[in-house]
């Protein structure tokens, strides 16, 4: 139970905005879903989400027990494991995936996966992540490790706290970068409207009272380093290595920087290759590749870390997706018939 009192500087706020923004760890949809579930009160009595706050207002949030992951059954979902001992496993993660258990997406997760396959996840994670020290996306592909036991998920999450983990991926981005090396230095916080997207925090939300909650316990620094591999036709092939690991933070620095990553619905990189660059039968070859992305093309190549027992550097590479690897051939050839 979570019980709010409204003040004078948080009035006229929408109950499902003011509370999403409170408790960042749900998104709207959820906040949405648990006013319906007449969980949350106004002053006693059930509100609806499009209720304007008042001065005064006794607000008060009772969120349900999340289920045990103990009744969640094991699913036979296919895996392509790159490693597995008696400490960890190493996963190439299969765009589409959910890596935990959700509200929205409870069954069909990488953990329900994993359950099926071993029985000895760490519980260090917690019950509805078992063994998970990072994530992916739905839509990114790559590499994840996942630890068996305790000692395996502390080490695990030091390193990656530490960035002595190494993570890379590979991304096709929109338009030409004009530069072949940047490091993206921006704070990231949750976007003040749309729940389920990130934003950075830049220095002009000082002075909007959207982001007023957001400035200290919720805005996390965000570093992630930039290297040019290929410019085809309109578009940027990229390596980007984490130096902080943030909620989209990849996908929210690239957009930021003005290129975002291809097939990114929320972020703007969603969109088709218009008739000034190709046209005819080359631009609909072009389109419909494009199309059968289903997702960001963003991908986990590289992982690397010091193994949590045996001390010793290990490494994995991860070949691109099929649909990611024939848009890149298709450009290349593009770029080789046409002068871009």
């Amino acid at each position: 139970m979570q019980n709010l009192h409204i003040s004078e500087n948080e009035v006229n706020i929408r109950l499902d905005v003011f509370l999403a923004d409170r408790f960042p760890s749900f998104s709207r949809a959820r906040i949405q879903k648990l006013i319906a579930m007449r969980a949350v009160t106004i002053n006693g009595e059930p509100a609806k989400s499009n209720y304007r706050t008042r001065a005064g207002d006794d607000v008060n949030l009772e969120v349900p027990a999340i289920r045990p992951l103990e009744k969640a059954a094991p699913e036979n979902i296919p895996l392509d494991i790159v490693y597995e001992d008696s400490d960890l496993i190493v996963v190439n993660k299969q765009k589409g995936l959910v890596v935990h258990p959700a509200p929205g997406a409870e069954t069909g997760t990488l953990v329900n996966a994993l359950l099926a396959h071993c029985t000895d996840l760490s519980g260090i994670g917690g019950e509805a992540r078992p063994g998970i020290v990072h994530r992916l996306d739905k839509d990114t592909s790559g590499l994840l490790v996942v630890a068996k036991n305790d000692l395996a998920h502390e080490s695990l999450s030091q390193q990656i706290q530490a960035r002595t983990a190494v993570r890379k991926y590979n991304a096709l981005l929109w338009g030409r970068l004009p530069f072949k090396h940047a490091v993206i230095d921006a704070p990231i916080t949750r976007h003040p409207v749309d729940r389920k997207r990130m934003t950075v925090a830049q220095d002009e939300n000082d002075h909007d009272p959207r982001f007023a909650d957001r400035r200290s316990k919720n805005v996390r620094d965000a570093v992630t380093e930039i290297r040019l591999l290929e410019h085809l036709a309109d578009f940027t092939w990229i390596e980007a290595i984490l130096q902080t690991g943030r909620t989209h933070q990849i996908r929210v620095h690239c957009a930021f920087a003005g290129h975002p990553v291809v097939g990114d619905t929320t972020y703007g990189g969603h969109k088709k290759v218009s008739a000034d660059l190709l046209r005819g039968a080359p631009l609909q070859t072009l389109n419909a590749s494009l199309a059968g992305l289903h997702g960001q093309a963003l991908h986990a190549h590289f992982l690397s870390f010091d193994h949590p027992r045996l001390k010793k550097r290990l490494q994995f590479h991860a070949p691109l997706p099929e649909e990611i690897a024939a848009l890149l051939d298709l450009l290349r050839r593009f770029d080789e018939a046409y002068d871009f």
